[in-house]
Formats: C-alpha cells, sequence, structure tokens
C-alpha cells in the first residue's frame, strides 16, 4: 500500500488497506491522548480516570440506565415511523399535500419551546419524553420520507399506468411496496438524530432515568472521568444500532441500490 494511492482522491483500495488505515487513526487518537494527559494539568481525563469512570458507572446500574434510554429511543422511532407514514403517504393526495408540507416546518421550531408545551399537556415524566422525541423526530421523518417520494423518477410511475394501475394502485405498488427499502433507509438515518437527542431529553426530564441522567449527574460533579465513559458508551450503541439497521435492510433487501 503505497502512500501515494492512499492519498489520491477517488482511488480504490482493497478492504484490508481500509481496516488497517482505520487501525492507524485509532492507535494514533490513543497515542495523542496518553500524551495530552500525562502531565499534572490537562483538559481531558486521563485513560486511567475514563476507567474508573466505566467501573463506577457499572457499579450504579449503568446496564439499566442503557436499557431505559434504548426502550425510549425503540417507542419514540417507532411512533415517530407510523406517524410520518401517514403524512409522508398522503403527500401526493391534493387535499392532505398542504398538511404533509406543513408538517415538514415544524422542524425550524426551537427545541425547548416544545418541550415546554408539552410539559404542560402531559405530566408522567416517560410519557413526555417520548412525546418531545416524537414530534421532534415526525418533523425531520416526514421531510426524509416526502425527498424519497419527489426523486422516483416518472419512468416507475408511467411504468404502472402501463399495466392498467389506477391512481390509488400506483401509490401503493411505486411509493408504498417500492420503497420500503428506502424508508428503512431513512430511518437508520433518523436514527442518530434521536440517539442524539435522546441524551438532552433524559437530562431535562430526569425522573425516568437513562444515559442523559447520568451525563446530567456526573456534570453536576464535575466528574470528567465519568462523563468520557458515558461519550464513548453512547457512541458504540449508535453505532451499533446504526449498522444493526443497515444490515437488516441489506438482508432484507439484497437488491437495494442505496
Amino acid at each position: 500500500m503505497s502512500m501515494i494511492k492512499i492519498l489520491t482522491p477517488f482511488e480504490k483500495i482493497s478492504k484490508l488497506n481500509k481496516t488497517l488505515i482505520l487501525i492507524g487513526w485509532l492507535v494514533l487518537l490513543i497515542i495523542i491522548w496518553f500524551a495530552t494527559t500525562s502531565g499534572e494539568k490537562h483538559l481531558f481525563p486521563s485513560p486511567s480516570q475514563v476507567l474508573t469512570g466505566f467501573s463506577d458507572l457499572y457499579r450504579e446500574g449503568l446496564v439499566v440506565h442503557i436499557f431505559n434510554s434504548l426502550k425510549l429511543c425503540f417507542i419514540s422511532i417507532f411512533l415517530a415511523t407510523i406517524i410520518s407514514l401517514f403524512f409522508a403517504y398522503a403527500w401526493p393526495i391534493p387535499l392532505l399535500k398542504s398538511v404533509s408540507e406543513f408538517i415538514t416546518k415544524f422542524r425550524f421550531l426551537p427545541f425547548t419551546g416544545l418541550s415546554f408545551y408539552i410539559t404542560m399537556v402531559i405530566h408522567e415524566a416517560r410519557m413526555m419524553q417520548v412525546w418531545i422525541l416524537v414530534i421532534f423526530l415526525t418533523t425531520f421523518l416526514t421531510t426524509s420520507l416526502i425527498a424519497v417520494i419527489k426523486d422516483i423518477p416518472q419512468e416507475e410511475f408511467d411504468h404502472a399506468k402501463m399495466l392498467k394501475c389506477n391512481r390509488w394502485e400506483v401509490l401503493v405498488q411505486v411509493i408504498i411496496l417500492g420503497r420500503i427499502d428506502y424508508v428503512i433507509d431513512v430511518i437508520r438515518q433518523n436514527l442518530a438524530i434521536t440517539w442524539m437527542m435522546l441524551v438532552t431529553v433524559e437530562s431535562i426530564v430526569v425522573a425516568s432515568g437513562g444515559l442523559g441522567f447520568l451525563i446530567k449527574n456526573s456534570d453536576k460533579f464535575m466528574n470528567t472521568g465519568r462523563i468520557i465513559a458515558l461519550q464513548i458508551i453512547i457512541l458504540l450503541i449508535g453505532l451499533g444500532l446504526d449498522a444493526g439497521i443497515n444490515y437488516l435492510r441489506k438482508a432484507l433487501f439484497r437488491y437495494s441500490k442505496i
């Protein structure tokens, strides 16, 4: 593997070389971490402090908090997906098109203002967290799903009409059934937003626990080792969820072009 080859734009390299480059960057990152935390004063916690943070978090019920966060995430993404699919599939209907497009505009609303009004209506902590995430995520999911529909080539609609499909059959065959693999990929992309906002929501409403609750407590006592440990856990879980959904999409739709 020559240096010129890996520095050339659009150059194709083998999977082995990709793995070696990734390992090289990780090793460099670890070396920089040790080097920058070796003195008495440093900005980031040392590896030993982070390891101590992991053990402390485990003793305080880390696994339970992870499951609480995952449960909140899956409930929110499920409800938001159902609602978003309704608005997206209603978009081609003239009467409902403006409603669907109006829903997408809510993504510009500030998150703090949204949570304020929800807390006025819902008083149970877990349900507050769920609906804050559902409303927030629905706007982005609906926007992405409508974009998928807009990108469908006209040839696919013409092909369905040549097969004597009526308007409703075109909606079902071309948009709904014909783009299920795209829907899964849109969910995968927006899951990252959900997982990122999850910690923020849990830190606002701390009564139900979760990773956000742990971060808020760690931040309160300025325990930087625990904070970095939690960031690593959140990142790894997020990457795992993304890889899992991507694998599911490829397994179910082997000929997907995404």
